[in-house]
């Protein structure tokens, strides 16, 4: 039996980034139609005082948490004040209003980056804090860990149905190519892009290029974050537990592929056909040496990405090239 059904209102906080976009879009293929969708001049998630008129006016039943603060290493490294307090912000305004007014369930986006710089590949969900965190984005990965911590504080003390996902890196349409806070997927077609457009020599990345990660089109995630939250209750007989019996509230969602950054902008060059040289600029960090998500929990319970790196690149690069974003 679902957990959550068509007549609930359900609450898509950033649904105009790329994963709400994409949790939204598969909300409506799924037949939800009561979805509210506020922008930022509608409602701001950083004022307490709007978020808790906001939810007294609309009462939502369900709420996906989405909205954030994001951005690659050198947005990280510049602003860490507004990565930790403006995601400490959204995330309590959000949580705890959602927890007072009622909501029957709520779901939390963290990142895979809450896990330890050198956790045990493939990670799994019981690395959360067994190590330091990566220098590079650990403000962001620190709010994201209060924010899960926060969603089991309120499970076991008031019994407030929130589960947390923790997705490995997203790439897809409506993703940010802002030279100077995107993510490595973004960055990199946009880099390719712009260097055959102009028909540049050569292309310069950041780093050595020797770090491997796992990425996650955006459309797997909306489709993994509407099947836990109509299929898994943490308190099922049937429901994943953690290596000492005890039920999880937050689970990985990724590919189950990883690729050498390296071989990454090879793969895209050749996509998109740019025929220049690939250079590394070895000034620049490269961040965790090496990530990738155990999701087999999510695959016991009826889950798995079905899009191909490929398929989402070349599905990326048209969204990419049709909105002109340079």
């Amino acid at each position: 039996m679902s957990k959550i059904c068509k007549e609930d209102i359900i609450f898509i906080a950033g649904a105009n980034g790329m994963a709400g976009r994409a949790i939204k879009k598969t909300f409506i293929k799924n037949g939800y139609n009561l979805l509210l969708t506020p922008n930022r001049s509608e409602l701001n998630l950083l004022d307490l005082k709007a978020v808790q008129k906001w939810f007294t006016i609309n009462k939502p039943t369900v709420v996906v948490i989405a909205a954030a603060k994001v951005g690659g290493i050198l947005a990280n490294t510049k602003e860490p004040t507004e990565f930790l307090l403006e995601n400490l912000k959204i995330q309590i305004n959000l949580i705890e209003t959602s927890w007072k007014n009622g909501v029957k369930r709520l779901l939390f986006l963290g990142s895979s980056c809450i896990y330890p710089k050198f956790a045990t590949q493939p990670i799994e969900e019981e690395e959360l804090l067994s190590g330091s965190l990566e220098k590079t984005n650990q403000w962001y990965a620190i709010a994201k860990i209060a924010g899960i911590k926060l969603c089991d504080a309120l499970r076991a003390q008031y019994n407030f149905d929130a589960i947390s996902i923790m997705p490995t890196n997203l790439y897809g349409p409506g993703d940010n190519y802002n030279p100077a806070t995107s993510h490595v997927m973004a960055s990199l077609i946009r880099k390719f892009y712009k260097a055959k457009k102009e028909s540049l020599p050569a292309v310069t990345c950041w780093g050595s290029g020797s770090p491997y990660r796992e990425f996650l089109y955006s459309d797997d995630l909306g489709s993994a974050t509407v099947f836990l939250l109509e299929n898994w209750d943490p308190e099922a007989i049937n429901a994943p537990l953690n290596n000492k019996g005890v039920p999880h509230t937050f689970l990985n969602v990724g590919s189950g592929f990883e690729i050498k950054i390296k071989d990454l902008a090879k793969k895209i060059a050749d996509l998109i056909e740019y025929k220049g040289d690939i250079l590394w600029d070895n000034r620049k960090p490269d961040g965790t040496p090496r990530k990738i998500l155990n999701c087999k929990k999510l695959e016991r319970l009826g889950w798995k990405s079905t899009i191909s790196l490929e398929e989402g690149i070349l599905k990326t690069f048209e969204s990419f090239e049709k909105e002109q974003i340079i």
